[in-house]
């Protein structure tokens, strides 16, 4: 059997046309025959082109509302012949059954249907059936036949037809036909998941657009992600986003989106080491950075505020891997820019999933995010002492930041500045006291600050610590039965102490 095989008969029905006349015109130029459906056919005619109806291949106008057109075995029999095996050739000669050696179709836009909000009746009506079955039987006889499944795939295919003509190798086929299969498969878990709501049932997830990263967590290990990135960034400078780029660049989307008022942060390993909120962008970047410029070096910093020629000018002094942020002045980014490498990114409105995965043992993790953002309602005050509303400010803050960092984690905060924190050890005890003598080694005054906890205390061994080195007041979750145990002591040492009822542990 020959790897190559000539196109003499092309189906062509599709949505997207943009792209498709050259197509066509070079099919014609090749002597390629054409049969379409309804706009499609009119599509190609309007070019100046003979083209074939499926009614009347098949002798069957469309039917149902459109719900059957293709779905005969005139259209799938000369998709589905083996060429090379005599009993199907015999066959459609028997029954006049033109071979069909190029298919061109997409499907009806059901996620797009789905995310208009449309009601149920018009979301089904864009369950495509005819189109996915082409997909399906072209793929599965790539041996014979090219899969054109998406408009994605007319570049590939006008490569190949301007490389070789109307003709295809064995390779080009198979690879048509995996991204043919990789648009069904796709297609049918955005349907499942339509109908499966917030059952969970089964996992299925599919994401597309596979970016192949320089390396994985380490150097030894392959990376990629997948996922449309250009929806939620525009990369205008710097190298290629690596994957712990892409982690920390994640971390820090998620703690910025916890601030309404003007922010900046500066993270590290997926923790905050520097935050801030102020009234310039400027006035927070450095705040921020006072916060711990030693850990600052080689960091991602992001804001929800419009990146000026000042805090360029001022962030320029910093060796740092990422900065985001919604906007930048012209003249700031002619100062980002200096440095080559320096991956400079501007966020874009996009929504981001509610529901978090990963991978581990034979299987899948799925939970929902943690999107609660703690407000002063509610907060229940659990001590005889009630924090001042300047410390329900910080304690609200901290806790936005305890939230989004590694358990078991403390943070101290104080004017809404991070004044240190400490994360992912393996007692709270140890946390409070790396923040501790972070917070002293940068000449933290700590009297007057606050102390948030991402869970609850079963011994009163942390704000003691804590009331030792001044902090006033305490944000955690509750819920220890020996919370009494803490409040007391809050109570005989003057510690004002707030719960939230809400745990905040993150891996």
């Amino acid at each position: 059997m020959s790897e190559s095989r000539r196109i003499k008969t092309a189906l062509v029905s599709v949505y997207h046309k943009e792209g498709l006349d050259e197509i066509i015109t070079k099919l014609h130029e090749e002597g390629v025959e054409f049969l379409s459906t309804g706009g499609t056919r009119q599509f190609i005619e309007s070019l100046g082109y003979p083209c074939k109806a499926v009614e009347d291949l098949t002798t069957y106008p469309s039917i149902l509302g459109g719900r059957v057109k293709t779905l005969h075995p005139k259209v799938f029999g000369g998709i589905l012949c083996r060429r090379s095996l005599e009993q199907d050739m015999q066959q459609i000669n028997k029954y006049e059954i033109p071979e069909i050696d190029l298919v061109i179709v997409d499907l009806y836009p059901f996620e797009a249907t789905v995310a208009s909000g449309a009601d149920e009746a018009t979301t089904i009506e864009k369950i495509d059936i005819g189109g996915i079955s082409l997909i399906r039987a072209a793929a599965k006889n790539y041996n014979d036949v090219i899969i054109v499944a998406s408009q994605l795939q007319y570049k590939p295919l006008l490569d190949m037809l301007m490389e070789h003509g109307a003709t295809s190798s064995l390779e080009e086929r198979r690879w048509m036909a995996k991204e043919a299969f990789a648009v069904s498969s796709h297609y049918d878990s955005a349907i499942f998941n339509y109908f499966d709501g917030e059952e969970g049932s089964s996992f299925r997830c599919s994401a597309n657009d596979q970016k192949t990263l320089r390396y994985g967590e380490n150097p030894h290990q392959k990376g990629y992600f997948y996922g449309n990135l250009e929806a939620m960034f525009d990369q205008i400078h710097g190298k290629e986003v690596s994957y712990n780029n892409l982690l920390d660049i994640n971390a820090a989307v998620e703690l910025i989106d916890e601030f309404e008022e003007l922010t900046f942060a500066i993270l590290k390993h997926n923790n905050a080491c520097g935050l801030a909120s102020c009234t310039t962008v400027l006035d927070a970047y450095k705040t921020a950075l006072a916060g711990d410029p030693v850990s600052a070096f080689g960091g991602v910093l992001v804001t929800n505020g419009v990146i000026d020629k000042e805090t360029a000018e001022a962030v320029n002094e910093l060796f740092f891997e990422v900065i985001i942020a919604p906007d930048y002045d012209v003249d700031a980014l002619e100062i980002l820019g200096q440095k080559k490498n320096r991956i400079i990114l501007v966020r874009k409105e996009g929504k981001l999933p509610k529901k978090q995965f990963r991978s581990l043992l034979n299987g899948v993790l799925v939970q929902e995010k943690d999107l609660n953002i703690e407000t002063t309602a509610d907060l229940k005050v659990v001590t005889d002492k009630k924090p001042t509303p300047e410390e329900i400010e910080d304690l609200l803050f901290a806790n936005k930041i305890v939230k989004n960092s590694k358990s078991n984690a403390i943070v101290l905060v104080k004017d809404k500045m991070l004044l240190a924190s400490g994360v992912g050890q393996t007692s709270r005890v140890d946390a409070l006291k790396q923040a501790i003598e972070k917070a002293n080694s940068f000449g933290f005054d700590l009297h007057g600050a606050v102390m948030a906890s991402d869970a609850f205390f079963p011994f009163p061994d942390c704000v003691e610590i804590a009331g030792n080195e001044g902090i006033t007041a305490v944000i955690q979750p509750g819920g220890s039965v020996k919370d009494q145990l803490t409040f007391d002591y809050c109570n005989a040492h003057g510690i004002a102490m707030v719960t939230t009822g809400i745990r905040h542990f993150k891996h």
